[in-house]
């Protein structure tokens, strides 16, 4: 099955004109650039990035990490039927980091865990590559620019379109004038949850370290609605809908704007669809303001699943001369002035998968990972260090801000600090567990 997997991810990588297929035929024959990978939270989108590290050549998912002990067996299990060498398994990250021969970590796990678990890699000297977004708050991506900076490791951030071929050729037809200058952009995510209900207290299921799976964050009871998808929604683990889906789409429509931190941002939605726990809001928009008279918005309906340019989700940009749409995969079209389709480009590889929880598509997604390792090998450079991930993470961040405060919040443009607004600033930052705190 491997060897089946390995050829066909070199037949669809070859004819994206990228060359990766024969960069992946060169990695085969390379035994000396084996990378070891650890898995840090494997249930749902983990258990398919485990799947995904482990079908690479040259890579192997020699550790598995998760709280969870079901969660753990199973993808144990996975990855030894995968490849036919079983991976060890831990539950504390902190001991899983103490092996010599670990090269990388990826972490897949509840947000509040993603930026501490990176601070710790890099301590321990290891590479990561951690899912969006890259923090919980901003601070917590100030901390993890610094780190990368003092422990001179790689990290780099799920924003798995920076890797896609049509994306990038979108970008860079967006730079060189295809549409004019480019203005003003509009992101999109459209879903259909469910109601999460009413929470009570129920003990703690016995295969669950609901200790660590708390982890940074202070001690809160345990609830039947909480694990293990539904903490999302609640500010304590969670960053809701923008951070979760937004920060794809935030992150596209701040590289084809070519803008960093805005001047202003502004919020507006609210919990609307069900009576429930739900804390973040299920219909949401985000307005950000930019130097230069640039402008983007975004735009969330956890509840309705209503399409918009024929997408569950997407980026339009709009300029001087034209439009850009690019409805949520690796396809986008050009249109005039006069709402004439002038390109339509359509991916070769993969149709997305926009809705799924567990990713995009194996074939796609798998293109940033391959990134990744090369990156680690010295073959390649990142395609969203973590500079980038967390400029794409402190947007939405900022937009939560706003929501929850219910002001608009003024930045410093050199930096995306909040100015003139006491509580805003409150929320720059978390409170953590004592003794979790994160330290460079």
């Amino acid at each position: 099955m491997l060897d089946r997997r390995k050829f066909l991810l070199q037949t669809t990588l070859a004819g994206t004109g990228l060359v990766l297929g024969s960069r992946l035929n060169a990695l085969a024959k390379s035994p000396n650039e084996k990378i070891i990978i650890g898995a840090v939270g494997t249930n749902s989108r983990g258990f398919y990035l485990a799947r995904m590290f482990a079908s690479l050549p040259n890579v192997e998912v020699a550790y598995i990490c998760d709280v969870d002990e079901h969660v753990l067996a199973k993808t144990i299990a996975e990855i030894e039927k995968l490849t036919g060498k079983r991976p060890k398994g831990y539950k504390d990250v902190r001991k899983m980091l103490e092996q010599k021969d670990l090269d990388a970590i990826f972490i897949a796990t509840p947000d509040h865990w993603h930026a501490p678990a990176t601070l710790m890699a890099l301590q321990a000297g290891k590479n990561v590559y951690v899912e969006k977004p890259c923090s919980h708050n901003p601070a917590e991506g100030e901390i993890l620019v610094a780190g990368q900076h003092k422990y001179g490791k790689l990290i780099q951030m799920g924003n798995q379109r920076r890797s896609f071929p049509n994306v990038i050729a979108a970008m860079n037809e967006l730079h060189s004038g295809a549409i004019g200058r480019v203005y003003f952009a509009k992101g999109w995510y459209a879903a259909n949850r469910k109601s999460i209900g009413k929470g009570k207290p129920i003990a703690i299921p016995t295969h669950l370290d609901f200790d660590l799976w708390q982890g940074p964050a202070p001690r809160k009871t345990y609830m039947d609605n909480l694990v293990p998808y539904n903490w999302h929604w609640f500010w304590h683990w969670g960053t809701g809908e923008a951070l979760n889906n937004g920060t794809h789409e935030i992150d596209v429509m701040r590289w084809g704007l070519g803008v960093d931190y805005p001047t202003k941002v502004v919020s507006a939605g609210g919990r609307f669809a069900f009576n429930d726990d739900w804390e973040t809001p299920d219909t949401q928009t985000i307005s950000f303001e930019f130097p230069d008279k640039k402008a983007m918005l975004w735009e969330s309906r956890s509840c309705n699943p209503f399409e918009e340019q024929g997408s569950s989700r997407g980026v339009i940009f709009y300029g001087e001369k034209g439009t850009m749409v690019i409805p949520g995969g690796d396809d986008y079209k050009i249109f005039d002035l006069e709402n004439k389709l002038i390109r339509e480009v359509k991916t070769s590889i993969q149709k997305a998968d926009t809705t799924n929880t567990m990713g995009m598509g194996e074939q796609l997604d798998s293109m940033h990972l391959i990134n990744f390792v090369d990156a680690i090998r010295g073959k390649s450079k990142l395609v969203s260090p973590i500079q980038e991930g967390f400029r794409s993470t402190l947007l939405p961040q900022l937009g939560n801000i706003a929501y929850r405060t219910g002001t608009a919040l003024h930045c410093d443009p050199s930096n995306g600090h909040i100015i003139n607004n006491t509580e805003a600033v409150k929320l720059w930052q978390r409170e953590y567990a004592p003794g979790w705190e994160m330290k460079l």
